[in-house]
């Protein structure tokens, strides 16, 4: 739980100070939050044959690899993008979850999981046909990290 203090005093300079035991993507995320990064970083360059898109990291829900490369899919289009998927992880700050070795979904956009036992479950999300699969490896991960997030 994120304990917040606030002190005031007169004739002190404004700090925030975070204390913690390890950094997450959630302090990362609050750290660029509080610095005025947050709309840069919540950007991704993406393109679509000749041209470039910088899309908000909302707008996407979920980075799949097609062969050789990586797509970022929306509610309604497909654009490529030309970094790894590990990267896109590290780049969203605790956004995307890992969900297969060839996937990441974005965690706020997961609407239902359709649970299968003996194999990969479906990950639907609302306002799109787009599903995806979770395979069984990374499902209890996913499960976690949504429940976290609720």
């Amino acid at each position: 739980m994120l304990k917040i203090r606030i002190e005031m005093s007169e004739g002190v300079q404004e700090e925030v100070v975070i204390r913690c035991r390890e950094i997450t993507p959630e302090i990362i995320r609050l750290q660029q939050l509080l610095s005025g990064d947050s709309d840069r970083s919540n950007q991704f360059l993406l393109y679509k044959g000749d041209t470039e898109y910088y899309l908000n990291v909302n707008d996407i829900i979920f980075f799949e690899t097609e062969g050789n490369a990586v797509m970022a899919h929306t509610k309604n289009d497909m654009y490529e993008t030309r970094r790894k998927l590990y990267e896109l992880e590290e780049l969203s700050g605790g956004r995307f979850q890992r969900i297969s070795k060839s996937a990441i979904v974005n965690v706020d956009k997961v609407y239902s999981i359709k649970r299968n036992v003996t194999s990969s479950s479906a990950i639907e999300f609302q306002g799109t046909h787009k599903q995806i699969y979770v395979s069984r490896a990374y499902y209890k991960v996913l499960r976690e990290k949504l429940e976290e997030k609720r």
